[in-house]
Parts: C-alpha cells; sequence; structure tokens
C-alpha cells in the first residue's frame, strides 16, 4: 500500500516540474538586440537645459 504513496509523490514532483518549465521565460534569440535611445540622457548625467 506504500506505492500510492511515492505514486503520488512522484506525480506531485513532475507536475511541479511541469509548471516550473511551463512558465520560465523564454529566450528569444531570434529576435533583434533592442537598440538604446542615445537622445535620452543617461542616470546621473546633467541635463542641457
Amino acid at each position: 500500500m506504500m506505492w500510492i504513496f511515492v505514486l503520488e509523490a512522484g506525480v506531485a514532483l513532475a507536475l511541479l516540474i511541469f509548471i516550473v518549465w511551463w512558465t520560465w521565460p523564454k529566450s528569444d534569440k531570434a529576435a533583434p538586440p533592442q537598440l538604446e535611445d542615445k537622445s535620452a540622457p543617461e542616470r546621473g548625467e546633467p541635463r542641457d537645459e
């Protein structure tokens, strides 16, 4: 009868791993890199006003 607890623990672990894998942020290598906007001043730099 102990095999039921082992089976339940295995299913719960597999479900946990699946949920973490499904919600993990995917890296999109096909997207071009974002270009930085050079018109805005960087933080810490004084503005020309």
